[in-house]
């Protein structure tokens, strides 16, 4: 299994973990504070979700980031090239107090966010939900909830794939992160914010 790192813990870094903690499966959460700050919420989850710095995060298989969308640049900045590993790009750009939409010229968040994570193949994932969908469990209504995913590399997108269905979602395939991403976008994408089950 791949190793997993988080970056970001708030909302969904936060649901991302829990539901990581609920298999069992290990990962390392960082933020910006450092890991003391964090030690409250990993006893919270379980011992599978391990404190660390963001450069630990940053090194394993797969990394999720889940980060206010002002405060990416300066999360990701100084970090070493990714080298081919996944990057999940669980952000959306819009955040609170305003939830103003961020200015993107004509471009999908995941191509914005790609340009801060040099060497990663990027998949879009963990954004179109909120938080409480992400980390309760993901058959109570009778299925599986479904989870949207783009990316543009192939083996990327089925790694991801495959912790979906893991931590016992469904996944579904938008595409690439030009389309697929602008799909699952918030805001305005037509399928953000859509709570699916898939049945049988």
């Amino acid at each position: 299994m791949s190793t997993i790192g988080i970056i970001g813990a708030g909302a969904i870094g936060s649901a991302f973990a829990k539901a990581l903690a609920r298999k069992g499966l290990e990962a390392i959460i960082a933020n910006s504070r450092g890991p003391d700050s964090l030690k409250d919420l990993a006893r919270d989850l379980g011992s599978s979700i391990t404190p660390g710095t963001r450069e630990q995060a940053a090194a394993q298989d797969i990394v999720l980031v889940a980060v206010n969308w002002s405060k990416l640049p300066a999360a990701l900045s100084g970090l070493p090239d990714f080298g081919g590993r996944i990057v999940i790009d669980a952000n959306n750009p819009i955040e609170a107090p305003l939830f103003k939409p961020a200015e993107l010229h004509g471009r999908t968040s995941s191509e914005v966010f790609a340009d801060l994570v040099p060497g990663a193949r990027v998949v879009k994932a963990f954004n179109h939900l909120p938080a409480h969908l992400i980390s309760d469990d993901p058959q109570a209504e009778g299925g599986r909830r479904v989870l949207f995913f783009a990316g543009d590399d192939a083996h990327a997108k089925s790694a991801v794939s495959g912790l979906i269905e893991h931590i016992g979602f469904f996944g579904i395939d938008l595409g690439l992160l030009e389309g697929g991403g602008g799909l699952a976008q918030i805001p305005g994408g037509s399928l953000s914010v859509l709570n699916l089950v898939k049945f049988g």
